[in-house]
């Protein structure tokens, strides 16, 4: 029971409506954003393609050139032509053209002028370097077979009791298997960099020192991107990654 003489409770936070409207606007731009940015990021693209393309194909079997002509259209002055630019349409032929090219030079016939071109070009010094470096780029990235990551690890770097996500690639062999001072087998381990993960460091660690996780490669990168704040099981960490 309260009398006149006792003091006011502590006032409840009252949440306005403009607390309100910017909690529904957050909401939404944590909705909006992700979507935003890949339709974005997929329509950028698409474009920069087709702008590389399209300067190779002959003016006449461009696609406004096609559908003109098809109607019956003399030229560009006559009053019923047609301008469309089909995004995308580049795309579909640099598709086209690459399984062309892929399959022809899987033939006995492409792979003489394949090292053919490359003899060429290893003769010319400068243009020796790129192809080459491109080239290994190429077939590391693109090359799916004994390339991939095998599993997440968990490893001491850069000194003990300092923990990195790592990524193991395969098992060392040759020279350095043979001359590390180990016992055991030697892993393979790709340390990346936040935020950026195509870069990192290849170390080498004893098998006992490698602690391989649950969550996938993609879960673990996710997590390396994110600067710890993506776990694979966002809503309880402390429970089993979902696959």
């Amino acid at each position: 029971m309260t009398t006149p003489f006792d003091e006011d409770p502590a006032p409840r936070p009252r949440t306005g409506w403009v607390a309100s409207l910017r909690a529904s606007f957050l909401t939404g731009i944590v909705v909006i954003a992700p979507v935003g940015l890949t339709v974005w990021l997929i329509w950028t693209v698409i474009g920069w393609v087709d702008g590389v393309v399209w300067p190779f194909v002959p003016n006449s079997y461009q696609p406004e050139q096609l559908l003109n002509r098809f109607l019956g259209n003399e030229g560009p002055t006559d009053p019923n032509w047609i301008r469309v630019n089909v995004r995308g349409v580049g795309v579909i032929v640099f598709l086209l053209f690459t399984l062309l090219v892929g399959w022809i030079a899987k033939g006995l016939i492409g792979r003489s002028m394949v090292r053919f071109a490359e003899s060429l070009v290893d003769r010319v010094p400068v243009v020796r370097s790129i192809y080459s470096g491109v080239k290994q780029i190429a077939e590391t990235v693109f090359n799916q077979e004994d390339r991939s990551f095998e599993k997440a690890c968990l490893i001491q770097y850069p000194r003990k009791g300092v923990w990195a996500i790592g990524f193991v690639s395969t098992t060392a062999k040759g020279e350095i298997a043979v001359r590390a001072e180990t016992s055991g087998k030697l892993m393979s381990v790709f340390v990346p960099t936040t935020p950026n993960p195509t870069s990192g460091f290849l170390l080498f660690f004893p098998e006992e020192d490698v602690i391989e996780l649950d969550m996938t490669v993609e879960q673990a990168a996710k997590l390396v991107i994110s600067a710890g704040l993506v776990y694979p099981n966002g809503q309880d960490p402390t429970k089993p990654p979902k696959h």
